[in-house]
């Protein structure tokens, strides 16, 4: 079967993602390492992330604000864990002005250094912990909960676009509380949150879990994680969500006089998630003609392409298309107005078809003259694009039906892409009771060898350190130890003491 992309994922999965997001005009290069031009199409499904997230964000009582991008190198020393965990990804800005170099080209003006060096925002805990410091005085004062739109720089050495970038978007939660018991639940609501939005939203099962001690968030005390399974079997954080106890707030001065008149530090929490679940995206639902975008995500749910021949009768066809589209503008699917578009560039109707095939359009719809002429349409649904004889399964109905029968039709594929990645996910999921069996694991299935279920018995320091090397030498990391489990019976597969939870071992993203 002939595919709309040139390169299929059991091919070569890493050169398949790319070719996703060129045809699909996500995103490309801007000219800057490991920097990106977000396309209309790319940005319109992160607008929509943002839309849904943010509703949820300010359900939970968050504010929105906004810090600056640059953050003094002294906020960062007050937190030598934090500095330590993020020091070799830190953009610095050390002079404010360039002057000729007498080479015909630019350079940093000696005379402009600045007294302190800037750190271009790599995350923002230390800033806002300042400004806690200034707004929290009482116990009256709390909780405060934030929440921050804006764009980080991490300098990573080896990028790829959505997944791993030096600059990205995200958005980031801060809250401060006065007791940990407070703040720890604050963070399971945020987890939950994100849970909810890639299950409910993104169409994107995940597991939720605890990450191990040499995975967590510097600084923090807990890190919780939603973890995705890609198409080729590894995993993707989707997002993630810190209980930070005291040690930001010891740092940063965040005390309040208690309801008895002691004075103590808050708990902090902070949580994000960013533009890398574009990534995950493509990865959870695409297929080898592009992207496949669930319903609720996609910038337009209904493309119409009327099949225009730059004939006199183009008229009478863009008229019919634009009375569908305002009929259906009319409806509501998810709790939203139906978001439909006449597309009328002026190109071949199947090479509009097959751009809108690649950006994952959910429903496109041609019309021809014979479609006006009969009053129909022909509906091309994305998730379900191939006959069982291989050709493009283009169906012709009513145009009164397609009307009637299209909300439903957008819930049913939102629907069934769950259902699909849901059940790759729960069979590439393999529980092993030894390391023995890990190791044959990955061995033997060199390809797509998905994730594994093991005991663990939570082992710190050199027990740790020696665990992790030997996750290494598989290419593994332990993901998260998935929450809400129940008793567990048995050895740990890494130590032989009594294991206490199960974490799951995958090669990632």
């Amino acid at each position: 079967m002939k595919h709309a992309l040139s390169v299929t994922r059991a091919a070569d999965f890493a050169a398949w993602y790319q070719s996703v997001i060129a045809e699909a005009d996500m995103a490309e290069e801007s000219g800057v390492r490991g920097c990106m031009v977000m396309r209309p199409w790319g940005y319109g499904i992160w607008e929509r992330m943002q839309r849904l997230l943010d509703d949820r964000i300010r359900g939970l009582g968050y504010d929105n604000t906004y810090f600056p991008l640059f953050i003094p190198l002294s906020y960062f020393e007050k937190e030598a864990e934090h500095v330590e965990g993020f020091a070799k990804e830190m953009a610095v800005v050390t002079h404010h002005r360039l002057v000729p170099d007498g080479k015909g080209g630019l350079m940093p003006d000696p005379e402009a250094k600045l007294e302190e060096p800037l750190i271009v925002r790599p995350t923002s805990e230390t800033v806002i912990g300042a400004a806690f410091a200034r707004w929290v005085q009482s116990w009256r004062d709390l909780p405060v909960q934030i929440n921050q739109w804006a764009n980080v720089v991490r300098w990573e050495m080896r990028t790829r676009m959505f997944l791993r970038t030096a600059e990205f978007l995200w958005q980031e939660g801060h809250a401060a509380y006065a007791s940990a018991d407070q703040a720890r639940a604050e963070t399971m609501k945020a987890l939950e949150l994100y849970r909810s939005f890639a299950e409910e939203c993104a169409a994107m099962p995940v597991i939720a879990g605890e990450k191990p001690e040499n995975e967590r968030f510097p600084g923090a005390v807990e890190t919780w994680s939603i973890e995705a399974m890609m198409q080729d079997g590894k995993a993707l954080q989707a997002g993630t969500s810190h209980f930070l106890g005291t040690h930001f707030a010891e740092a940063q001065n965040i005390r309040f006089q208690n309801a008895e008149g002691g004075l103590e530090p808050a708990q902090t929490i902070s949580w994000g998630m960013s533009t890398r679940m574009i990534g995950g995206l493509i990865m959870t639902h695409g297929d080898d003609d592009g992207l496949r975008v669930p319903p609720r995500l996609a910038p337009w749910q209904v493309v119409i392409v009327p099949m225009l021949r730059d004939q006199p009768e183009d008229a009478a066809l863009l008229d019919y298309a634009r009375d569908i589209q305002a009929e259906l503008a009319k409806l509501s699917a998810f709790g939203e107005p139906l978001r439909v578009l006449v597309d009328v560039k002026a190109t071949k109707a199947a090479t509009k078809r097959w751009g809108w095939v690649k950006k994952g359009a959910p429903v496109v719809i041609e019309i021809g003259g014979r479609d006006m002429a009969g009053g129909n349409v022909s509906v091309i649904r994305r998730d379900r694009l191939y006959r069982e004889d291989g050709k493009l399964d283009s169906q012709v109905q009513a145009r009164g039906d397609f009307v009637g029968a299209v909300a439903d039709l957008l819930v049913a594929i939102q629907r069934g892409l769950h259902e699909e990645a849901t059940a790759r996910l729960k069979a590439a999921i393999t529980p092993v009771d030894d390391w023995a069996a890990v190791e044959a694991h990955f061995a033997e299935t060199v390809k797509n060898p998905g994730w594994v279920d093991v005991r663990w018995s939570k082992p710190t320091g050199a027990a740790l350190d020696a665990v992790v090397e030997r996750l290494k030498a598989l290419k593994l990391t332990i993901r998260n130890a998935p929450h809400g489990q129940g008793a567990i019976e048995g050895a740990c597969v890494f130590t032989g003491a009594p294991a206490v939870e199960r974490v799951l071992l995958a090669r990632a993203y």
